[in-house]
Parts: structure tokens; sequence; C-alpha cells
């Protein structure tokens, strides 16, 4: 698994491609956060993070299925797939390097992130002012969530050779987990009749859950499900593509 880790984590890197796409989500949120007049930062009147943890989810839905979009559409493409499953390695210790190596750079993108923090906390009144608590939730709100749309993006690029193509597959599914059951939990005929239980089946409510600084155990078992259930259907996937030739 260590292997293949490696592999996808040097190969992302071995282009600029890897590096614009951080560069990117980066300079979106910097725009979002202090430039832009309705979003800024510095008009809110008060110091806090919360327009970051509300706008990453949605440079998220593209930002990381550009990530893992090539994961197995390139080793299927290239023909590498068949010579990867010949190697001394388990399917899970594939899927689980490929998914590790993804949300590592999903990690890496957010760790320049902090330097909002301390810009805001210089910029305030009152130094040291902010809710450290849930920032910190938000913060691994935010790391979970894109987690479970790297597992997403690596079983999308599972389906198909085509990268472009796994993009799109990856986008539409994480836009439906993140705001579709939302979505789907305020159409009238379900008002009152299980629209809680439906906003409870989509990502936005366990990461609004945790955003709030309160670590719920249900919200984490949520999250580790969802990345279970997609590195399954991948594993599922890759045995059925190698066995049907």
């Amino acid at each position: 698994m260590l292997a293949i880790y490696k592999k996808e984590f040097r190969q992302f890197f071995s282009s600029i491609t890897g590096y614009v796409a951080i560069l990117l989500f980066l300079l979106a949120n910097t725009l979002f956060l202090f430039v832009f007049p309705s979003t800024s930062l510095l008009d809110a009147g008060y110091a806090n993070l919360d327009p970051l943890f509300e706008l990453a989810p949605n440079i998220f839905l593209l930002l990381i299925p550009a990530i893992t979009m090539r994961s197995f559409s390139d080793e299927f493409k290239s023909g590498t797939m068949e010579l990867l499953s010949t190697k001394p390695l388990g399917w899970w210790q594939i899927v689980w390097g490929k998914f590790l190596a993804s949300a590592t750079i999903v990690l890496i993108s957010l760790i320049p992130t902090i330097v909002y923090y301390i810009a805001v906390n210089q910029l305030s009144a009152i130094h040291n002012n902010l809710d450290n608590g849930g920032i910190l939730g938000a913060y691994i709100g935010l790391l979970l969530l894109g987690c479970t749309f790297t597992a997403i993006g690596v079983w999308s690029s599972s389906l198909t050779s085509n990268a472009v193509v796994a993009f799109l597959v990856a986008v539409a599914v994480c836009f439906v987990f993140y705001n579709g059951f939302d979505a789907l939990s305020k159409v009238p005929a379900f008002v009152g009749k299980g629209d809680y239980y439906l906003q409870m089946a989509g990502i936005k409510f366990h990461y609004a859950s945790i955003s709030r600084g309160v670590i719920d155990s249900r919200d984490i078992v949520y999250f580790a499900s969802v990345i279970w259930l997609m590195l399954y259907l991948t594993k599922t996937s890759l045995q059925r593509k190698i066995w049907q030739g």
C-alpha cells in the first residue's frame, strides 16, 4: 500500500497541474474572503472564519474531483491496471493507497488556510477573541468532508478510463450528497414527513453539526460509513473490470 501511496503522491506533483489545482483553491478562497465585497471578512464587522467554512465545501466540489479523476482512469487508459492487479497487493491495499494519497493532497491544500486564521486574529480589535473551539471543529469537519469527497472521486475514477467523465461523475455525486438531500427535505411533500431524516442522509447536515465545534460520534460514524461504502464500491468496480478483461 505504501508503494501505491508514494507513486500516486509523486505523480500528482510531477507536473504543474497539481500545483495549479492547490493554488486555484487558495486563490479562490482569498478572493472571496478578502477581496469581493459581498463576502469579504474585512467588511463583516466582526472577527470569524465562518465564510471560509461556508465557501470551502463548494470549492471542494470542483477541486477534489480534479485531484482524483486520474486515480484509476489513467491506469485503465494506459493499460497498467492489469499489471497492477498482478502485483503482490490486495485490492484493499490498492484502493487505500490511492485514497490516502489523494486525501493527503487535500490536507496539504488546507494547511495554508491557517494564514487566514492568523490574519483575522491580527486584524480583530481584540486579539485571541476568535472561537478557537468552533474553528477547530470546523476544520475537522472540513477534513472529513474532503475525505468523503475524495472517496467519491476515487470511486468515480474506477468506473471509466476517461478522466473527464470521472471528473463530471464525481462532481455530480458530490453535489447530490452535499446539497441534494438538504434540498429534497425542503420539498413541501416531505416537510414534516421525514424531512429531518432526509437532511441526516446528506453530508451538509453532519458537516454543519461538526462546524459548530461539537464533535458528535454520530457525525464521525456517518462520514466513516460513507467513506467505507465508496471505497468498497471502488474495490468491487475494479474487480469487475479485471474479471471482464
